[in-house]
């Protein structure tokens, strides 16, 4: 019986985990107004570790589409639905998307997203309590194009304990790496060696 078991067990990590219908009602979660921004997705009943909860689904454009879609956009507003899959793909969610663009950032998730085959899941990565809200890290990169206030524009309010009060990632702007100062180390050497010659070269002047 324990072998039968442990062939049961290989077999069912093997098998592809597989999410519910994207554009039907979701039997994980329902979608409610959240404490942490706008509206939230709550667990319709407990959810174990491990579970498939949703697929991310949206318009699949290009970065270049993206960009023309949203330009113009108010740089002070970071309500979009955009989920990069890859260097080529994003998804926007908030077109032809389904409820899994409204699971928020949090700083103490519960949830991952994973992708497949340039596809987007979300993944239950700790048992998650019947009526407790969802949330995964969300890691928006920073960019050197980045304004002042963008720490202000994402950040995050999950109430986390140990929230860093961002949902960029890393946590804190990186800071400008220093110059090497490689010209100055060798103009510094190379005026050490002058300097002795010179002396070497004045001793046997006096010695004359």
């Amino acid at each position: 019986m324990a072998t039968q078991r442990k062939k049961a067990a290989k077999k069912a990590k093997k098998e592809p985990r597989l999410a519910p219908d994207p554009y039907k009602l979701n039997p994980w979660f329902l979608v409610r107004n959240s404490k942490v921004h706008g509206k939230g997705c709550f667990a319709r009943k407990d959810i174990p570790k491990g579970t498939r909860i949703s697929e991310y689904v949206g318009d699949r454009i290009t970065w270049a589409e993206s960009d023309k879609r949203y330009e113009g956009y108010d740089v002070n507003d970071n309500h979009t639905f955009l989920f990069i899959v890859d260097r080529k793909t994003v998804i926007d969610g908030g077109v032809g998307g389904n409820d899994a663009r409204y699971i928020n950032h949090s700083c103490a998730e519960n949830c991952e997203s994973t992708v497949e085959k340039s596809r987007v899941y979300m993944d239950a990565i700790k048992d998650i309590k019947k009526g407790e809200e969802l949330g995964y890290d969300y890691q928006i990169g920073r960019d050197k194009n980045d304004p002042p206030n963008v720490d202000e524009i994402y950040a995050c309010r999950c109430g986390a304990p140990k929230c860093r009060g961002t949902m960029l990632w890393p946590a804190k702007r990186p800071k400008p790496k220093k110059k090497k100062k490689v010209a100055k180390k060798a103009a510094k050497k190379a005026g050490k060696k002058a300097g002795k010659k010179a002396k070497k070269a004045a001793k046997k002047r006096s010695a004359r």
